[in-house]
């Protein structure tokens, strides 16, 4: 009979059984079972609603239940529906009547709540940590290319010359937004729903704020209800999850254009490549593509949690046993994408002539030839109309535009000199862009010694 089974005059159907177990995927929250159990008989002693005695007895029993799963000696039992009845019914196997009070003043409610948020407050620290070591291999990767310059582009097509260092800086700045927000989800994470009960509360004299203390909550949730069947906390996490793998699909993609052979401007390390089962000749970004595909995935437990609690009344329905499952995978991927992509950057190559070759198309200087009849009076808009009646002309003509002439070059722009064929450089246009946020060396160089900086300082 199960724990709960007092009311009941049969056993439960074992379809029923098998539907609504969560042992096979929530036992990876035995540890914060454990911890939050434990803080929970410590209040209850010192409350003097279970002799000291007791409390130290059961305490040390689940130091010991906790050190036989991490070792593998306990066999879970899907009958017993979840890890918190399985540790419960192994403490009370141990200590009898004594480890029977461990559920004093406590629901499965509050206790579960109160596990999922001290393991997703362990998870955020963690993917915190591979955010920063991924924007770490990033910073050193356009660190050892300081010159390396490519084009950037817009609607997928070549737009003006950048560094190739701006252009990872880029992504640096995406992953720390990604922290930030994590780190802030964290804050409304850290809020104890223990002692809330099953809905509102209880008659014995249990002390919340102790307890929070123990386990290091900032502060506990302040309405029992709403403790019990909140999983904002989830649905936000969840939605920083689906930014970081957003932002990892997106570098992901620009790392699959740029070893592709129409690019050819980065070559990846044979140890994060697969070939072809036919063609010999294939080196395929597998790694980059799965962690493209994957973002899916990621998504999709967003999307589910949504689903879950959006026609749910309040308080606890057993609806809430579905915020884990897709909880889980969308970490377990999360993490998996970050701990291949921060080696994978970190041991790419940029092909620099082949870059160099990209980015020096004059074309992509249009632009530069633009602003500098705006530094002679010109209007931008009269600027840019006859820098692109020039480019109509050379296109018709099938002249580069550094290959003009003056004196054909001024058939569309009148004020045109012989210095404007020398603005037809990407090295000159990379360099002229020197205000902050710019892609010119110095202000790359700066911000590179920033997040250097940063990241040694772990900020």
């Amino acid at each position: 009979m199960a724990l709960w089974g007092g009311r009941f005059s049969k056993d439960t159907n074992q379809g029923v059984a098998d539907f609504s177990e969560s042992v096979s995927y929530d036992q990876r929250l035995y540890p914060y079972d454990v911890q939050g159990s434990i803080a929970h008989v410590t209040m209850l002693a010192e409350q003097g609603i279970i002799a000291r005695a007791d409390s130290q007895a059961i305490v040390r029993e689940l130091e010991a239940i906790k050190a036989r799963l991490e070792a593998g000696e306990i066999e879970l039992k899907t009958e017993l529906e979840d890890i918190h009845m399985n540790i419960e019914t192994v403490l009370i196997a141990a200590l009898g009547d004594v480890g029977a009070r461990v559920h004093t003043g406590r629901s499965r409610n509050d206790q579960v709540n109160t596990d999922e948020r001290l393991y997703l407050r362990h998870e955020t620290d963690e993917i915190r940590a591979a955010l920063r070591t991924l924007q770490s291999a990033l910073v050193d990767l356009g660190g050892r290319y300081p010159a390396a310059i490519l084009p950037g582009l817009t609607h997928m097509q070549n737009a003006q010359p950048v560094l190739f260092a701006h252009h990872l800086l880029a992504y640096v700045e995406m992953f720390e937004r990604d922290r930030e927000r994590l780190a802030d989800c964290r804050r409304r994470i850290n809020r104890s729903p223990l002692g809330a009960g099953a809905i509102a509360g209880s008659t014995l004299p249990l002390n919340r704020e102790r307890t929070a203390e123990l386990l290091g909550f900032a502060e506990v949730l302040r309405n029992s209800m709403d403790a019990v069947a909140d999983r904002d906390y989830i649905v936000e996490f969840l939605a920083g999850l689906s930014l970081v793998a957003m932002h990892c699909s997106r570098l992901a993609e620009d790392v699959i254009l740029w070893v592709s052979q129409r690019f050819g401007f980065l070559e990846l390390d044979d140890a994060f490549c697969t070939g072809s089962s036919l063609m010999p000749q294939k080196k395929n970004p597998d790694v980059a593509e799965l962690v493209r595909g994957k973002t899916g995935r990621v998504y999709a437990a967003l999307f589910g949690i949504l689903t879950v609690l959006k026609g749910l009344p309040l308080t606890y329905n057993r609806d809430l046993q579905e915020d884990k499952e897709g909880l889980f995978d969308a970490i377990d991927t999360v993490k998996a994408s970050l701990a291949l992509l921060a080696p994978m950057m970190a041991t790419a190559t940029p092909r620099e002539k082949a870059m160099l070759a990209a980015a020096a198309d004059p074309a992509l200087m249009a632009t530069d030839l633009a602003e500098w009849l705006v530094k002679k009076g010109v209007p931008f808009r009269d600027a840019h109309h006859m820098v692109g009646r020039y480019v109509g002309w050379c296109a018709a003509k099938g002249v580069a535009l550094d290959q003009a002439t003056v004196e054909q070059m001024r058939e569309s722009i009148p004020l045109a000199e012989p210095e404007c064929l020398l603005l037809f450089s990407a090295a000159r246009s990379v360099a002229g862009r020197d205000l902050t946020g710019g892609t010119a060396p110095a202000q790359v160089a700066k911000q590179l010694e920033f997040w250097r900086h940063r990241l040694e300082a772990g900020e």
